[in-house]
């Protein structure tokens, strides 16, 4: 069989792209999860336009311990979350201020935010993912997931779909770190 010029561009580039997105997860703009670390499910919203990860949290503290900086904070979900957290500090992030965020007379244009490490259960796959800590109380879902975070998760986002995903169910996935 001869293959025309148009057969032959299908063939070198669009199968190749289906064979890509056919080793992606298709989850939707919102998904529950599963914080392994902190044994808590919460409902999240995941977000292709932020690049981080954020984790509603308060009364955020840095402290030493055995010399490392590590991190103490509430999680800013519901009343029902009133035990301390402690976490290694993983590095803090610089998050750019939008325009009406910020006092111009300030001078700086980001805030800074610790990030901690987080086993996450989304789906079938546990991965391990940095999220920052900052209180999102005042937005609908305690959890943004960022797409340096669903790269991890090899996720493609279909924002017409909700909870696609299912519930958390990471019992056959041991491998956090992939």
């Amino acid at each position: 069989m001869r293959l025309t010029p148009n057969l032959l561009f299908l063939w070198l580039f669009i199968v190749p792209c289906v064979a890509v997105a056919a080793d992606k997860s298709v989850y939707g703009l919102n998904e529950y999860t599963q914080l392994v670390n902190l044994n808590i499910e919460v409902a999240a919203k995941l977000d292709t336009g932020a690049k981080t990860a954020s984790l509603s949290a308060r009364d955020i503290k840095r402290f030493k311990r055995d010399g490392e900086t590590w991190v103490r904070f509430y999680l800013a979900i519901d009343d029902a979350h009133s035990n301390p957290i402690e976490r290694p500090l993983a590095r803090v992030s610089k998050i750019k201020r939008r325009s009406g965020d910020y006092d111009p007379n300030e001078e700086k244009t980001y805030t800074a935010r610790p990030v901690i490490e987080l086993d996450i259960c989304m789906g079938e796959a546990l991965r391990k993912i940095e999220v920052n800590l900052t209180d999102r109380s005042a937005f609908q879902y305690p959890l943004l997931i960022g797409s340096e975070a669903l790269k991890r998760f090899g996720a493609m986002v279909d924002p017409s779909l909700k909870y696609a995903a299912g519930k958390p169910d990471c019992a056959n996935d041991v491998t956090p770190g992939e």
